[in-house]
């Protein structure tokens, strides 16, 4: 029996060494992404903090506090540790708070697609509807930061089977849907070859903290524990660890004040680790291992 494949890239196991070491010999690249993201007022998709009839003014009103609050006050923590950011951004935040986008730019964070808003799923649409979206949201973005940006995420990490084809088409070097390596994976598609950097499901408090309700300490000790175990494995070879984080969950007051103290973990070490932004580890795995020909 033969399974269906993606054939987008082939099985390498862990113990195939691709590329040893990220710049300054740092075996492990550390990035933080926070997903800034606009929901539809009584309509769409949207992650719920307890069921509700629509308008929905419970679960749209506690998304936007991390637009109103809680972003903020993560920008103040990551700030404070200069720490530097991958932020995920809707299309639809331009329109709803371009203020948050300006901070991020003001820091001289990376600004990544993130479609037009999380209350829609690409996987919903055809392939023309798909391709009009990306263009539009990335035309967006690319008009307000000066650039277009460089590597998307998915609302809800939703593909088509031809996503990876549309994103490489539409001009993007990388893609964080997948989760299926601790390094980046060349992922073919009909134009050329786009890089796949690992975005975490297990460190990344959607899962963790909404879905599977795990207390903020222990979401704290996890990213601390996952972080010491990458660092500290013998293996001769760059790795990469992603941090995704939504400011309407961990720019709650009472999270953040005990998710600071993993964030002072990390950058303590910041002389062992190559703690940067998605693009730059795309940037640097580009001339590590180049693209293979088409």
């Amino acid at each position: 029996m033969s399974l269906p494949h993606h054939a987008r890239f082939p099985y390498r196991p862990l113990t195939d060494i691709v590329a040893p070491a990220w710049p300054n010999g740092r075996r492990l690249a550390v990035y933080f992404a926070i997903n800034h993201e606009h929901f539809a007022f009584g309509q769409g998709l949207g992650a719920t903090l307890a069921p509700s009839g629509q308008p929905d003014v419970l679960n749209y009103a506690w998304r936007e506090y991390g637009n109103r609050v809680g972003a903020w006050r993560m920008l103040e923590v990551f700030d404070a540790l200069e720490l530097p950011v991958t932020a995920l951004v809707n299309s639809e935040i331009l329109d709803h708070c371009p203020q948050i986008v300006d901070a991020h730019l003001k820091r001289g964070d990376e600004i990544a697609g993130h479609g037009r808003t999380n209350a829609e799923r690409q996987s919903d649409f055809d392939e023309a509807a798909e391709r009009a979206m990306i263009v539009e949201s990335t035309e967006r973005l690319a008009s307000y930061c000066g650039a277009p940006p460089k590597g998307w995420l998915g609302p809800w990490i939703a593909e088509t089977h031809a996503t990876p084809d549309l994103l490489k088409e539409a001009g993007y070097d990388y893609l964080l849907d997948w989760c299926h390596d601790d390094r980046p994976t060349w992922m073919t598609t009909r134009a050329a070859p786009i890089l796949s950097v690992p975005y975490p499901q297990e460190i990344n408090d959607i899962p963790a903290i909404a879905v599977r309700r795990t207390p903020t300490l222990e979401f704290a000790d996890m990213m601390v524990d996952q972080f010491d175990e990458l660092r500290q494995q013998k293996r001769e070879q760059a790795l990469v660890m992603g941090i995704a984080l939504h400011p309407y969950i961990v720019g709650q007051p009472f999270r953040l004040r005990q998710l600071r103290k993993a964030f002072e973990d990390i950058a303590a070490k910041r002389d062992e680790v190559w703690i940067t932004t998605a693009g730059a580890i795309a940037e640097a795995w580009r001339t590590m291992e180049p693209p293979p020909s088409v």
